[in-house]
């Protein structure tokens, strides 16, 4: 089978395709069919070989963009056993095959029916098949070949990163690197010269030019300035073909921009400037703004501003704002036009960040003077201090003299000031001042321990011109004066133990005063010389503000007496001293041998038992429940109906009995029974038993002689008359039984209503040691020996 090609539609590839189909058809452009053949070679017998393959191909090639009216031939398949009689049928498969190319199947002609694009494909691969047309076998193996598509110069150059923005610092030597742009061409880099791409520059010239094969821009001038000029658009032209005539080009922009060095030292506008300030400028208020010139931008702008001499160096500063680059003047100290009506300064300018490439161009600062002039000022009242302390004792009159305040007027017409108080609300008017004198007297009576410390604020205003006005602060200490006595500092519960020991402390106690140091401490407590003496307790001032309480007795008893009350005085250090009486309240209590409380009065019940809350209110419920039911049932007895009328017959005896055995040792408590001792006995010391004793009575004391001598009827009138006077009797009648047994004995009364006054020197201490099981044995004898000291 043999190929060929016919492809030479363009006129630039004549020649090629005359040598491509003269080459192909002498070398490759055929597909042979061989036999089973025998070989003669010099030495060699004929030899027989297997069949071998019959397809011998070359790949086709078909032109881009055949805009022609018919299709375009691509190349003929052609087999050894085709005779010309249209036996053999050729059959195309593959890529392409029967829509982009298409055979004739009985002569083998292969046609391109579409325009190729080679940048979209390359090439295709295809399978050829010559068969049998009459018994469709194959008469050639099936071969593989490719139809390359041959490029053409059809696509420009391309900037795919364009446009592009970059920098370059000013005044750059000529030849710095800027930017490197590269273009693309879509077509065969391997074919031609189609994808060959050279660069040139279309605008931006002088100012820079662009390598022709690398496509690199550089300066193409000295020291470009930013101030003459900043911004330049480059346009950069891109053409394949490698710049020959009739090659396709594209461009791109390149804008480049000129940054920024410092280059530009600063400059004043001008040498002097004259700038106004009133007097009444505050410090620290800024008063003026002054700025150099810089042409720079950026840091290559920032400066800083100094005063570096003038007579107002002192009075006025500088700093630098870094937004605007202005200097910012600043009064350090206040004006007075009075005193002084202008001041010199001279300000300098100068770069923050240098250059040294630069230095040359210098020096980067720059010196100008300033000429400040102090205006009047109508000024407010100036007082003679910045503020006022004070000092007033508490309780003076009103009108007392606190102090003065003084202020004058600094302007040259030196006006009449007038003062009065700011007062903020209604309820501060504690102090009035003298308009003219600026004299503060006091308004109301004040208390140091309600208010120690005022502050009030003095206006002072010019006579001409009230609206000008200056304040100061005033503070005003209240003094202390001793008008407080001592108290004590809480309320104490105290507790003494029934077996205390005479001078035992059982507590300390301490006080306090609402006065100042001065006026409260030291304190001194003492109990009241017009009081007869405790016999039960002392007291003991600890000279460092506190007292302590002792026992003067040995035991306590909480079933004779369970409270004792102990009035005090306590007296401060002030002059004059001031005094306070109170009373301590001293609670009896059972207590351990370590001297831990264990119960006190009501609580020995209580806690003995060991009743719980709860089971107290069980009880009191059910205590409430039997009530009621008493209750009930007497009321229904009572409601029973009686007759009407009863009969005279019906006579019932009705029996009393009496069976009342007496109180027993109970019954003592409901009259005084020492009444019943004999007249000398009777008038000894004995407290009431009907009621608790506050103090302890003086007993009244009476010759023997009188009492041996009087008569018994004359000793029952005494006594009657006495009850019958007495305002502490009980409100109830008391029987009260006098008898007269005669003299006493020599040998002293036996009786036991008398043994209670005996003494015994029997001390049963010891049973305390003897353990929990005597416990009760060792309290029923502490309180036996405490009703014989009683």
């Amino acid at each position: 089978m043999r190929i060929t090609s016919t492809s030479c539609i363009c006129p630039v590839l004549v020649c090629l395709c005359f040598v491509q189909r003269c080459y192909g058809a002498a070398h490759h452009n055929s597909i042979k069919v061989t036999r089973n053949q025998t070989k003669h070679i010099e030495g060699e017998t004929e030899v027989h070989h297997r069949p071998k393959r019959g397809w011998v191909w070359n790949q086709f090639f078909v032109l881009e963009e055949h805009m022609g009216p018919d299709p375009q031939y691509v190349g003929k398949l052609h087999s050894n056993s085709d005779k010309g009689d249209g036996s053999v049928k050729y059959i195309l498969t593959g890529e392409g095959a029967g829509t982009i190319f298409i055979i004739d199947d009985t002569t083998g002609d292969i046609h391109s029916t579409k325009s190729l694009d080679r940048e979209q494909k390359t090439h295709y691969v295809l399978h050829a098949q010559a068969i049998d047309r009459w018994t469709n076998k194959p008469l050639e193996p099936e071969s593989e070949f490719i139809i390359k598509v041959q490029d053409i110069n059809d696509n420009a150059p391309k900037f795919t990163d364009g446009p592009y923005i970059v920098t370059v610092p000013e005044m750059s030597d000529m030849g710095t690197s800027v930017l490197q742009v590269t273009a693309t061409d879509a077509d065969d880099p391997t074919y031609g010269n189609s994808a060959r791409v050279v660069y040139s520059i279309l605008q931006g010239q002088p100012y820079f030019s662009v390598d022709p094969k690398t496509g690199v821009i550089r300066t193409a001038l000295h020291n470009m300035d930013r101030e003459a000029r900043e911004h330049y658009s480059v346009v950069i032209q891109a053409k394949d073909m490698a710049g020959q005539v009739g090659g396709l080009s594209g461009s791109t922009t390149v804008n480049i921009t000129l940054s920024d060095v410092n280059d530009n030292p600063p400059r004043f506008p001008q040498k002097h400037y004259q700038l106004y300030v009133p007097e009444s400028a505050q410090v620290g208020s800024a008063v003026g703004k002054i700025k150099a010139n810089d042409a720079d931008t950026g840091t290559n702008a920032e400066m800083k501003y100094t005063i570096i001499n003038g007579d107002g160096i002192g009075v006025f500063s500088i700093s630098t704002d870094k937004e605007t680059r202005e200097g910012i003047l600043s009064l350090k100290k206040p004006l007075n036009y009075e005193k002084k009506k202008s001041y010199t300064l001279n300000i300098e300018g100068a770069n923050t960040h240098l250059d040294f490439r630069f230095s040359h161009l210098g020096p980067f600062k720059d010196v100008t003077m300033l000429k400040i002039i102090v205006g009047d000022v109508d000024e407010p009242p100036l007082f003679s201090m910045p503020s006022y302390v004070m000092d007033v004792h508490e309780n003076e009159k009103i009108g007392t003299v606190v102090g003065t305040v003084a202020a004058q007027d600094p302007d040259s017409a030196n006006s009449l000031v007038r003062y009065f108080i700011d007062y903020s609300s209604e309820d501060d008017r504690y102090f009035n001042i003298d308009a003219n004198t600026g004299t503060i007297k006091t308004a109301k009576v004040l208390d140091r321990e309600e208010t120690p410390w005022y502050n009030i604020t003095v206006a002072a205003s010019e006579k001409d011109n009230p609206s000008l006005l200056s304040h100061v602060v005033v503070g005003i200490r209240v003094l202390d004066v001793n008008d407080n006595p001592p108290e004590l500092a809480k309320e104490y519960d105290i507790v003494v133990c029934e077996n205390s020991k005479p001078g035992q402390v059982i507590h300390t106690i301490s006080a306090t005063d609402k006065d100042d140091f001065a006026n409260g401490p030291r304190f001194h407590f003492f109990l009241d010389e017009g009081l007869a003496l405790n016999p039960n307790f002392t007291l003991k001032d600890n000279e460092d503000n506190t007292a302590s309480i002792l026992t003067r007795r040995r035991r306590f008893s909480r079933t004779i007496q369970d409270v004792y009350y102990l009035p005090i005085m306590i007296s401060d250090g002030g002059i004059p001293s001031l005094s306070s009486s109170s009373t301590l309240t001293i609670r009896v209590c059972a207590c351990e041998r370590d001297g831990r409380v264990r119960t006190c009065h009501a609580e020995a019940f209580l806690s003995s038992a060991g009743l719980s809350t709860g089971a107290l209110i069980a009880i009191l419920l059910c205590v409430l429940i039997l009530l009621a039911i008493v209750v009930l049932f007497i009321t229904l007895r009572r409601s029973k109906k009686e007759p009407l009328i009863i009969s005279e017959e019906d006579v019932r005896e009705n029996v009393v009995t009496y069976d009342d055995e007496g109180g027993g040792e109970e019954d003592t408590e409901a009259f005084d029974i020492t009444a019943l001792r004999n007249p000398s006995a009777a008038e000894e010391l004995k407290y009431r038993r009907d009621v608790r004793p506050e103090v302890m009575l003086t007993p009244r004391h009476q010759p023997s002689s009188t009492l041996e001598s009087i008569d018994v009827q004359e000793f029952i009138k005494q006594r009657l008359a006495e009850a019958d006077l007495d305002p502490s009797v009980p409100p109830y009648d008391s029987l009260q039984t006098y008898a007269y047994e005669g003299h006493r004995s020599e040998a002293g009364s036996i009786s036991s209503l008398d043994s209670a006054t005996t003494h015994s020197d029997q001390d049963y201490n010891y049973l305390g040691d003897w353990g929990p099981e005597f416990k009760k044995l060792a309290e029923l004898y502490g309180e036996l020996e405490s009703e014989r000291t009683s």
